[in-house]
């Protein structure tokens, strides 16, 4: 385990440099601590040089526990984000990996519930959902924070939505 790194991002790193070398995907610890063995809902985010490389994430636990919950977003963040080509081997090590776990989310009633330091945003209408993790560079108020998120539903600007609000545990 490498110094200074939370378990879960040692975790995550761990998978995608496994999983793009062989095609391999571990297994969790035999012995979970307890932040890992608890279900919830997270999201694996990947950067190089500060610009996002992929994110994929979870908006209700699916797995059984947290450490599967990372597993398998980690692959997908690595592997499956539409916005990026698959991350290659030797782009593994200068990765910066983060790992945020989920609160379960409550739904709000309006705007002024959000706190875009402290919330994530999930804004839906119909079957389209838009997620936006908190205390992102740039991102300073809930309007922004929920246009953004209706952007990336393809949610038009005027059209009535379901807001729900989420905490989550950061770990670089």
């Amino acid at each position: 385990m490498g110094e200074g790194h939370h378990p879960l991002v040692e975790l995550a790193r761990k998978t995608i440099s496994q999983y793009v070398r062989s095609g391999v995907t571990i297994q969790p610890p035999e012995e979970l601590p307890a932040e890992m063995a608890q279900q919830a809902a997270a999201f694996v985010s990947l950067h190089t040089g500060g610009a996002l490389r992929g994110c994929i994430g979870t908006l209700e636990p699916t797995r059984a526990n947290v450490a599967e919950e990372v597993i398998q977003n980690a692959i997908s963040a690595a592997t499956r984000d539409p916005r990026f080509p698959p991350v290659q081997a030797a782009e593994v090590e200068a990765l910066d990996i983060s790992v945020d776990v989920l609160t379960p989310a409550e739904p709000i009633a309006s705007i002024d519930e959000l706190d875009p330091k402290r919330y994530g945003v999930i804004v839906q209408s119909g079957w389209r959902r838009g997620v936006l993790l908190p205390d992102l560079e740039g991102v300073d108020s809930a309007e922004y924070q929920v246009s953004i998120a209706r952007r990336k539903a393809g949610i038009s600007p005027d059209e009535p939505v379901q807001l729900y609000r989420f905490e989550v545990k950061r770990y670089h």
